[in-house]
């Protein structure tokens, strides 16, 4: 075994949102010894604004949700090893040794009996110019989080699943002015220029009177330069260039399993880990819990589930690990 340390662990727990953090809880009630590497805490739920479907708080928000997480594993005595993000999982034998950095190059191993991996999703980014220089400036890619500092000002949403139709429909009832951009074009093969998201929500956008929808079309360019100010986009079908101002963008064109690191276990084309109902993979000792997997509700209550499911599971593995 590489980089042996003076103790093997009984677990490495990869991220610290919903299902990390019930993964964590359940993995200190049973006395285990393994550690939490995580490269923030909370993840996407930590961005999700207002949080009013977890069980048993009517209302709270995700930030908030995120620091609960926090003080539920630290209170069992564990030290979340936090701005360490795993850059390569390496099976041998019957061990796993884990490779993470964090943003100063700084490295740690870890070498463990068993693996959950809980790493989450992270936004599809639109890879165009000026997208990366505004983020933070007019484009966001959480509406839930970002959206009420755009009270009667104009947006711009793009996207064409649930997501995206959410967001606008969020935006109509605080911003003056609501533009909503689907690369589809309004037909019935593309259920309207949303083949991706449910009728209901589409026929509700399409009553509101401050959206105007813009088919066909692909976004080519973020205008701005300290503030986002407008962007450009061409009509696929006439292939005119045409340009709108907004003082806000919401990007929803999906999301990316945090899953790069992985090579040890299966995956579906689009990057999720595929587990079974005990969240085990196809690598041995190694299980995987919430959005990063190929479950098909990305939910918090799911996720933490899950978690769940993935302790025990790794709980069941050590009991009859042997060197």
């Amino acid at each position: 075994m590489e980089n042996k340390q003076e103790e093997l662990l009984d677990l490495v727990i990869i991220g610290a949102a919903a299902a990390g953090s019930a993964a964590a809880i359940y993995a200190s009630r049973r006395n285990l010894n393994f550690k939490i590497v995580a490269k923030d805490i909370g993840g996407e739920v930590a961005l999700s604004g207002d949080v009013g479907n977890w069980p048993g708080i009517i209302e709270t928000t995700g930030y908030k949700l995120a620091q609960d997480f926090r003080k539920h594993v630290e209170s069992y005595g564990n030290k979340i090893e936090e701005g360490f993000e795993v850059t390569a999982i390496k099976q041998e034998k019957n061990y796993h040794t884990i490779t993470a950095k964090n943003f100063l190059g700084e490295e740690k191993v870890y070498n463990t009996k068993s693996v959950i991996i809980a790493s989450g999703i992270h936004p599809r980014n639109l890879n165009l110019p000026g997208e990366t220089e505004l983020r933070g400036r007019g484009v966001t890619y959480c509406t839930v989080c970002d959206g009420p500092l755009f009270k009667d000002k104009i947006t711009a949403t793009i996207g064409a699943g649930n997501a995206a139709i959410e967001s606008a429909l969020m935006m109509a009832g605080i911003s003056k002015k609501v533009y909503l951009i689907t690369k589809f074009p309004d037909n019935k093969e593309t259920l309207g220029g949303f083949p991706k998201a449910e009728t209901i929500l589409v026929n509700k956008i399409k009553k509101l009177a401050n959206v105007e929808i813009i088919y066909n079309a692909e976004t080519t360019e973020i205008l701005g330069k300290d503030r986002l100010e407008g962007l450009k986009y061409t009509d696929k079908e006439t292939k005119e260039e045409k340009q709108i101002e907004i003082d806000g963008l919401m990007v929803h064109i999906g999301m990316i399993p945090n899953s790069s690191f992985v090579t040890c276990g299966t995956k579906n084309p689009v990057g999720e880990i595929e587990v079974d109902i005990k969240c085990q993979t196809s690598c041995k000792g190694v299980f995987a819990a919430g959005d990063v997997t190929n479950i098909p509700y990305k939910q918090i209550v799911i996720s933490a589930g899950q978690g769940v499911t993935a302790a025990l599971s790794a709980i069941e593995y050590i009991n009859k690990w042997e060197e």
